[in-house]
């Protein structure tokens, strides 16, 4: 096969993916099958060839990340029901003294959504959001994109989330490193697009709060105290405590990282420290600190069981109530994303053993295009027509993977610029989207207008800054 023909064989399947999608309402898993089904026999394997292939690297991508996303879910549950999503809010309140307080839920959202899905922590948000924005009467179209942003950048940069976790297993990146990485490219993007934006944000229309939230709230009084603005919520953990489950198993992980580049495999230093670091033990530190959480709190852990319609055993312990409640909704919430994970991971095994790969990637480096630009304009590319930062960052990651000796790039710098990518093009195909227009009270133009650019002008700073980094030699 030629590059010309396997070129208008990807424009094909792109265009079925969309297509499926968007016109057949067709859900993601099964639109994966059918594609991943069509590119197999199209590159020339038999029937039989592909479904065996399909079977290899969906279970192959599960196994990297299954138990993480599992996890990390659980670890969402618990800071949504100990009220530690409340006082980290708080936390970041009190930080700016209560002015700029867009940057309160902003913030908080970066941070949760380090070990929590971006959909998750949208939730867990925008009350929060609604609430600020009454409360001190903060216009919404300064609140709410820079919440979608800054959830959006550590969903697309940091792992343990799916997508980038799946990226980085696939270009064989060092984990801890792209976490390190991820994290400074990140906050830097996020001062950087604030600082650019918020004067223009500042003279956009007026969108209030989503009433849905603020019920039984009234706006501050002028010059309020610190105290009266707080997000008010009963026996809720200390600041420290509500975010180590969520910074402990990042720190872990990129222990780990260090034990790969400083001690010699083998030795008891670089054993210790490689299973501490091991993103499925760093996660399950992470479960048993939000576990931690729930002592003296088993009236708050058990009405918030009886409002997600748990049945509670007679004399069940605070631990045993929250840890079954908060296992049985994180399954619920993980097998989507597991299954979308594993059957873009089935596609993109199948498009990476094609060895007209490498012709491209030869035909790319002679025309002395920036190589760098190549994994991030095809997540672009990718997202603007499937409208899953997953699926378009790992079938990219798909496509890159064999070039990588030819295009010169780190593995690391690989999947972080295909992270940025996945950011750009964030539209109306996506169900974040949606999910964000609805929670905080856009409408679609409003979400185009202010969510579609921001998260792109996000994704454009991060690439810039990923450069830097790349040409200083230091990722």
């Amino acid at each position: 096969m030629t590059p010309t023909v396997f070129i208008c064989l990807m424009i094909v399947a792109v265009a079925l993916l969309t297509f499926m999608t968007l016109k057949l309402k067709m859900h993601p898993v099964m639109t994966l099958f059918i594609i991943s089904a069509f590119l197999g026999i199209a590159l020339g394997d038999s029937l039989l060839e592909t479904m065996q292939k399909i079977n290899e690297y969906f279970g192959s991508t599960l196994s990297g990340i299954g138990i993480t996303i599992i996890f990390g879910a659980i670890i969402a549950m618990g800071i949504q029901d100990t009220g530690a999503a409340t006082r980290i809010t708080n936390f970041f309140i009190k930080l700016f003294k209560g002015k700029r307080l867009e940057l309160a839920p902003s913030l908080s959202a970066f941070v949760m959504s380090l070990s929590v899905f971006g959909d998750i922590t949208m939730v867990l948000t925008s009350p929060i959001a609604a609430i600020l924005a009454l409360r001190k009467k903060i216009n919404m179209v300064i609140m709410a994109p820079y919440v979608n942003l800054g959830l959006t950048l550590t969903h697309g940069l940091i792992p343990p989330t799916p997508g980038i976790l799946a990226v980085a297993i696939l270009l064989g990146a060092d984990i801890g490193q792209v976490i390190i990485w991820g994290f400074v490219i990140s906050l830097v993007s996020f001062v950087l697009t604030y600082i650019l934006t918020r004067p223009i944000l500042a003279k956009g229309e007026f969108i209030p709060p989503n009433p849905e939230f603020t019920e039984g709230y009234k706006p501050a009084p002028k010059g309020a105290s610190l105290n009266e603005l707080y997000i008010k919520e009963d026996n809720i953990p200390s600041t420290f405590l509500s975010f180590m489950p969520l910074i402990i198993p990042l720190i872990l992980i990129s222990i780990g990282s260090f034990a790969n580049m400083i001690f010699e495999e083998g030795s008891t230093a670089y054993t210790v420290l490689a299973s501490i670091g091991d993103k499925t033990f760093a996660l399950f530190v992470g479960v048993i600190l939000v576990a931690l959480l729930v002592m003296k709190r088993k009236q708050k852990v058990l009405n918030n069981a009886q409002k997600h319609e748990f049945e509670v055993p007679n004399n069940a312990s605070a631990l045993e109530i929250s840890m079954n409640n908060w296992v049985v909704r994180a399954l619920k919430i993980a097998i989507i994303p597991l299954i979308i994970t594993g059957m873009g991971g089935a596609m993109g095994g199948i498009l990476r053993e094609s060895p007209v790969i490498d012709e491209i990637g030869d035909s790319i480096i002679s025309m002395n295009f920036p190589t760098l630009l190549i994994p991030f304009a095809l997540a672009a590319i990718l997202m603007a027509v499937t409208g899953s930062m997953t699926i378009a960052a790992m079938t990219a990651a798909a496509l890159v993977y064999p070039m990588l000796g030819a295009l010169g790039l780190s593995p690391v710098v690989a999947t972080l610029a295909v992270g940025a990518g996945s950011m750009v093009f964030w539209h109306v195909n996506n169900s974040g989207f949606w999910m964000m227009t609805s929670l905080f009270n856009f409408n679609t133009r409003q979400g185009l207008k202010y969510f579609t650019t921001i998260n792109g002008l996000g994704g454009i700073v991060a690439f810039a800054v990923l450069c830097i980094i790349a040409f200083l030699g230091w990722a």
